[in-house]
């Protein structure tokens, strides 16, 4: 059944993402590029106008012309790349209202009714957006297992050998309507946290009880995971740069500071040891898949801080790896998180 689930989101995630990515492509990743070269245009006329006033400049110098004269040829000079940046700043910002309402045409129109903040709308000359976007989330980074009180110096989990890997589809929704401080951000993950034991040792599960103990061989490699499915929920807030059009508002959070808050919960879709050692001179490799009395359902808090679509990234398990009655052992894992569009 673990395997069937899997594999099922597997195929989810392949059918879901190109067409999510079509989506932000023919918008929000054309207005992005656009604003871009409006930017790009107002830093290319300034250098422009700046050369031609030194030329100006050292024409006075060597007495070619007078101050009066060098003075007219300045000004007509700013007149002149000031218009240039309003002609072609003007074409961009068409070309943008141009997308935000629609008229492109792959373009996509963003819906003001109230009732269609969830929905999807389309009509028979145009398809229309509204103000959720959708993201690949990808995430990785060191993972390790604490009891109450206990330091990670004190781990029983080597630090770099622990690690976390995550994956999954975000979806992104301005919360207010004429606002984006705050967003909301959901979806579903597949979580790996893996554990690298510490002093050769192995986990054992003995009827209800799972524990650390040595292993009689030494050990090349002696690792444990557990695969989760959950659903990640997070506020998340930060600056947006704000767009009007005739006819739309909307924002843009690119190169922008953000902060999410939240948590997750789900199911845990399976665990596995691998052990890796020597044994009269033969290579042995052992895999379990045994469920180590491992709690079924688990839930936590994570957050994470950055810039774009860059961010340091923190999970925290409430609750226990085991079930009772073994040592509760929380998972944390702390890494690098990426929302690619």
């Amino acid at each position: 059944m673990k395997t069937i689930t899997i594999l099922l989101t597997l195929m989810f995630l392949n059918l879901a993402l190109p067409a999510v990515q079509a989506q932000e492509e023919t918008v929000w990743d054309k207005i992005e590029r656009l604003e871009q070269e409006r930017e790009q245009i107002k830093t290319e006329e300034k250098a422009s106008l700046k050369k031609k006033v030194e030329r100006i400049n050292q024409r006075r110098e060597n007495g070619e012309l007078s101050r009066e004269e060098a003075r007219n040829l300045k000004e007509e000079a700013a007149k002149e790349h000031a218009m240039n940046i309003e002609n072609r700043v003007a074409i961009i910002d068409n070309k943008i209202a141009l997308l935000s309402r629609g008229d492109d045409e792959d373009g996509f129109d963003d819906e003001d009714d109230e009732d269609s903040f969830w929905s999807w709308e389309f009509d028979s000359d145009k398809r229309k957006y509204n103000r959720t976007t959708t993201h690949l989330v990808l995430a990785a980074g060191f993972n390790n297992a604490l009891q109450e009180g206990q330091s990670i110096n004190d781990s029983d989990f080597e630090i770099a050998g622990s690690r976390f890997f995550e994956i999954g589809i975000d979806w992104k929704t301005r919360v207010f309507e004429n606002s984006n401080w705050l967003r909301f951000r959901y979806g579903f993950s597949f979580q790996f946290n893996g554990l690298k034991p510490t002093d050769n040792r192995y986990f054992v599960e003995d009827e209800n009880l799972t524990q650390l103990v040595e292993h009689p061989m030494d050990l090349d490699k002696s690792k444990f995971r557990m695969d989760n499915l959950v659903i990640p929920v997070h506020f998340e807030f930060g600056p947006s740069v704000r767009q009007e059009t005739d006819s739309d508002v909307y924002f843009s959070d690119y190169k922008k500071f953000k902060v999410g808050l939240g948590g997750y919960a789900g199911l845990n879709i399976g665990e596995r040891q691998k052990l890796k050692y020597s044994r009269d001179g033969d290579n042995v490799k052992e895999k379990n898949k045994n469920d180590f009395n491992t709690n079924d359902f688990v839930y936590g808090l994570s957050a994470y801080v950055g810039w774009s679509g860059t961010y340091l990234y923190a999970k925290y398990d409430l609750n226990p790896i085991f079930d009772d009655p073994n040592v509760e052992l929380n998972n944390v894992s702390v890494g690098l998180r990426l929302d690619l569009n």
